[in-house]
């Protein structure tokens, strides 16, 4: 087979890359990552090297070039099932897809006022309005998936769900956006993981400051 090469943009601050990236480490996957820091200044034109959209994450696999952070997740989930990247029964994978693509398509509030950013010091902040109706949908989810699986991740073990929502967690964590002790627990479970351990020490040595991602 030949490599995958993911391109992924500052480690501190892209929770587009964050997902496919920790889904595949967790996972086992093989990959060569690629870091590209972000450069606002020149509005990332190096990402348009390698990206169709200018945008990361992207994943590079021969010929084929997959853009969009759940994509990619669908494509490595196809490319090695032994990593059961999703589950086996129709009904789990299901709702876990439909439960990933209402974080890639939603929760605009909390994306917008809380920005992923790993070596900020936790603390809270004013809050726009219907950021915390986010939060509580997202606990929602949480609560429910992990009450049929029985925990500790969403769907028992980590997963592509885990991965899709791992952004959530340096959010909810560092803004201090939540005190029920169900979601403290599996927040304490995500970090916990090795996969976000090695992501995390990367993104502290980091020497990139982007202010725009700074809340």
């Amino acid at each position: 087979m030949e490599k995958l090469t993911l391109y992924i943009g500052n480690k501190n601050y892209s929770s587009w890359s964050f997902r496919p990236w920790i889904a595949m480490t967790a996972g086992g996957i093989p990959f060569e990552e690629v870091v590209v820091p972000f450069d606002f200044a020149t509005g990332n034109q190096h990402f348009k090297e390698f990206s169709p959209t200018g945008q990361v994450p992207v994943l590079v696999h021969g010929d084929v070039r997959i853009w969009q952070s759940l994509a990619i997740i669908e494509y490595v989930a196809e490319l090695f099932p032994e990593a059961r990247i999703w589950p086996k029964e129709r009904d789990k994978r299901a709702v876990a897809r439909a439960a990933s693509m209402e974080m890639l398509s939603g929760f605009q509030h909390l994306r917008s006022a809380c920005p992923m950013n790993i070596r900020r010091p936790k603390g809270k902040i004013a809050l726009a309005d219907g950021v915390m109706a986010d939060v509580a949908r997202i606990e929602a989810i949480w609560r429910d998936l992990r009450a049929r699986s029985g925990g500790p991740f969403l769907l028992g073990t980590f997963s592509g769900i885990d991965a899709m929502f791992a952004p959530v967690v340096n959010r909810f964590d560092i803004y201090d956006l939540v005190s029920a002790s169900d979601t403290l627990s599996y927040i304490a479970e995500v970090k916990a993981h090795p996969a976000w351990r090695s992501w995390e020490e990367a993104a502290r040595a980091e020497p990139w400051i982007v202010q725009e991602d700074e809340a």
